[in-house]
């Protein structure tokens, strides 16, 4: 269902209209649905500040109306008051471009106007904190196993600290997607699209397998395939459970502030200070280019702290 046919709301503009159709172009040609959710609310955004401008037709959309709307989103500030990111920038003007260039290539406007916009410099920006292994361990112990929640949540940390993945495609997965003999999770349709395997460690497995046996059986209405349930016996919702995790953190490692990605991040960095080569932890993440995952070469500095200790003058032992 199209976002104007879902109750008694105003028709979109012509921009509008044809937004929607891009979008449905995208899913067609094999978008993953998380990246068309995030094209759809940038495109709104794009549409109704144009539209604020007397912009509703494609053809009245002008390169310094782009321009503007560049501006507009760099010095945009979100509900903390802080900026937007060069890198959340350029994402949304990379969906702007796309559309523009995909109406030109469909005939709807002679000329792309967004041609000419030049992307943002992204920052090279590195994971804010991550866990030690003891501060993780403070954080997986957080939980109350006693209650059947708190089972629960410990089981969803265990899974996200052994296997690295990210929110979204833990709340995705199936109760047939954690392989325990050969120890492995499947990820369907992950970021980019694209499947993978990786592996989960023997304690994460057994408090899956205790959660299985003890509490989904409780929080399961009707035929569903969902791993891990709601109280409410639905899927995870995201929010809640970026919350959620926020507070055991909080509470296990309190001057680590992060959420569901720290493990992310924190798994990484840990292996790759223990010695694991960059290409396995790759694909571990699921990343496309090794460069995304060479950011956790910077983070990880145990070696380097070493040679510090070794060869600094002052690297060496306290003096009084």
């Amino acid at each position: 269902m199209r976002r104007w046919e879902r109750g008694p709301q105003v028709r979109p503009s012509p921009l509008g209209r044809a937004a929607e159709d891009y979008l449905v172009w995208l899913l067609s040609h094999g978008y993953a649905e998380t990246t068309v959710a995030n094209r759809r609310h940038h495109l709104d955004e794009l549409v109704e500040f144009l539209a604020e401008r007397d912009m509703a037709e494609p053809r009245a959309v002008s390169f310094s109306a782009l321009e503007s709307y560049q501006r507009h989103l760099f010095h945009h500030k979100k509900r903390d008051g802080a900026p937007l990111s060069f890198r959340t920038q350029a994402q949304r003007i990379i969906g702007a471009k796309g559309f523009f260039s995909w109406m030109t290539s469909h005939g709807l406007i002679a000329l792309d106007p967004a041609s000419g916009i030049v992307l943002p410099k992204a920052e090279h920006r590195l994971p804010e904190a991550t866990l030690s292994a003891e501060e993780a361990d403070a954080v997986l112990s957080g939980p109350d196993v006693t209650t059947a929640l708190g089972l629960r949540d410990r089981a969803v940390m265990e899974v996200l600290y052994s296997s690295a993945i990210r929110r979204a495609e833990l709340i995705a997965l199936k109760l047939w997607d954690i392989d325990h003999d050969r120890g492995t999770v499947f990820v369907r349709q992950g970021k980019g699209g694209r499947d993978r395997y990786t592996p989960i460690g023997p304690r994460a497995l057994s408090w899956v397998d205790r959660y299985l046996e003890l509490v989904r059986p409780r929080l399961v209405l009707g035929k569903t395939d969902t791993l891990f349930l709601s109280a409410s016996g639905g899927p995870l919702c995201p929010d809640w459970l970026s919350r959620t995790v926020t507070a055991y953190i909080s509470a296990g490692a309190p001057k680590k502030p992060g959420s569901c990605h720290m493990f992310r991040h924190s798994a990484a960095t840990l292996m790759l200070e223990g010695g694991a080569d960059i290409r396995y932890v790759a694909e571990m993440l699921g990343h496309a280019k090794l460069e995304t995952t060479a950011i956790y070469t910077r983070v990880s500095i145990a070696k380097l702290r070493a040679v510090h200790a070794a060869t600094h003058p002052a690297g060496g032992s306290q003096t009084a």
